[in-house]
């Protein structure tokens, strides 16, 4: 049987030159295809964090949602959405980072 970790290096496809030249973009749409894939590795997640006892589960968009609102779920505790800056409706505090290929701006709201 093969190990979580094979079959996520499996699923996950490189996209060379994308979003711009030079960059390798880790494609996981294949792993959202398989359900398996998804829930074994959602659990493996869940399994190493449970013990820590989180109160939240955060996600920076758009990837971290699609495990984070999984992982969330598995916890059976909220979920924290990290958008682009400008993307939520209500009073945010934001945070600067730097990209391989340039910079970006994220926010939160401040209720979360």
């Amino acid at each position: 049987m093969l190990t979580l970790e094979s079959r996520l290096k499996a699923a996950v496809r490189d996209v060379p030159d994308f979003p711009s030249p030079g960059i390798i973009f880790k494609d996981i749409t294949p792993v959202l295809k398989d359900y398996a894939l998804c829930m074994d590795v959602t659990k493996a997640i869940r399994d190493q964090v449970e013990p820590l006892g989180i109160d939240a589960v955060a996600g920076i968009e758009s990837r971290g949602f699609l495990f984070g609102m999984m992982l969330a779920s598995a916890l059976k505790v909220p979920f924290v959405p990290i958008r682009k800056k400008g993307k939520l409706p209500f009073h945010t505090r934001s945070q600067s980072y730097n990209l391989e290929y340039g910079s970006a701006e994220i926010e939160m709201h401040t209720d979360a």
